[in-house]
């Protein structure tokens, strides 16, 4: 089996990757979040940072791209290109609002015809791999049938299933049904995204579906770092681990930003996931997310992994 890191916007950006890569062995491959070209500027300073090969030693990384306009695809691809990439990734899966409203991510589902003249023209002289990354449609899984049938027309690297529609955001359970049936039609590699938050999710799936050969995660890592390692047959997370884990990634934020509070932001962020190895720890989880001061949040820090109850096993839910 094969296994991604999933794009999370504001959290899995180069500072959080590549110290994560230092200390955890078993991904295959890590996605930026999206990249958004506009009708200007290619690429946006940040977005520069983000994906510069410097800032992703010795790791496989696949930009993201978010647009519904043909020509912008192409002006990041190149651009990407001359940066060493391999492949890139076309995002038809955030369910935002906000991005949705623009027919972009997977409000562009429900616009087959569009999407259809924006895939010919991006396969007409492909300079990188291009795979998707696709929920199974806009409202009605019935409409993945449609999509499917579009993506079967593409070689793409692979297509990256999220089986819920844009309409469900993170609710309801994955359409796992649909995804039996892309396995079965599909013309090109799939891969399964979503609710794998944990081994003994992760090994139900692979039992489940023993035809499945890649998967994405993505909440069940910001939880448990080593998850993947796990499921390779490595050893569980340890607290002295994460807490190693933990210190590297809030020096590197230091490094690179400035002022205690978007440090703060980041870590109080990523806290919003690792908090569940640490459930019945709320006072201390309370001390953390209160802390203004970085002082405040590293001694507030050091008393939950010094007192608190931690468990390997936890879980997003």
């Amino acid at each position: 089996m094969k296994y991604y890191f999933a794009p999370m916007e504001g959290i899995t950006g180069y500072v959080y990757r590549s110290v994560h890569h230092k200390f955890f062995s078993g991904i295959d491959k890590y996605f930026t979040p999206f990249l958004s070209p506009g009708p200007k500027k290619v690429l946006t300073d940040r977005e520069i940072r983000d994906i510069l090969p410097q800032n992703n030693p010795q790791m496989y990384v696949v930009p993201q791209i978010l647009t519904n306009r043909a020509e912008d695809f192409i002006r990041v691809e190149k651009e990407l290109e001359s940066y060493g990439y391999r492949e890139v990734n076309f995002n038809l899966g955030c369910p935002s609002g906000t991005v949705t409203a623009k027919k972009k991510g997977a409000g562009f589902l429900e616009y087959t015809e569009d999407l259809k003249r924006f895939l010919d023209e991006v396969f007409q002289k492909p300079c990188l791999e291009i795979s998707i990354k696709t929920r199974i449609g806009k409202e009605d899984p019935e409409e993945f049938v449609r999509l499917l049938r579009i993506y079967n027309q593409y070689p793409l690297k692979e297509l990256i299933i999220h089986p819920r529609v844009q309409t469900d955001y993170y609710r309801n359970m994955p359409n796992r049904e649909v995804f039996a049936e892309a396995i079965k039609n599909s013309a090109n590699p799939v891969c399964y995204n979503g609710d794998l938050f944990d081994l003994e999710k992760c090994q139900a799936f692979e039992t489940e579906f023993p035809q499945a050969d890649i998967c994405m995660l993505g909440r069940g890592l910001l939880v448990n770092p080593a998850l993947v390692r796990e499921l390779q047959g490595g050893k569980m997370l340890e607290k002295q681990e994460l807490r190693e884990f933990h210190d590297a990634l809030c020096r590197e934020y230091e490094t690179v930003m400035s002022g205690d509070r978007n440090v703060l932001f980041k870590m109080k962020e990523l806290w919003f996931y690792m908090g569940h190895l640490f459930e019945e720890n709320k006072k201390q989880m309370k001390k953390i997310k209160k802390s203004q001061k970085l002082s405040d949040y590293m001694e507030a820090v050091d008393s939950l992994f010094e007192e608190g109850e931690f468990h390997a096993w936890g879980t997003f839910e």
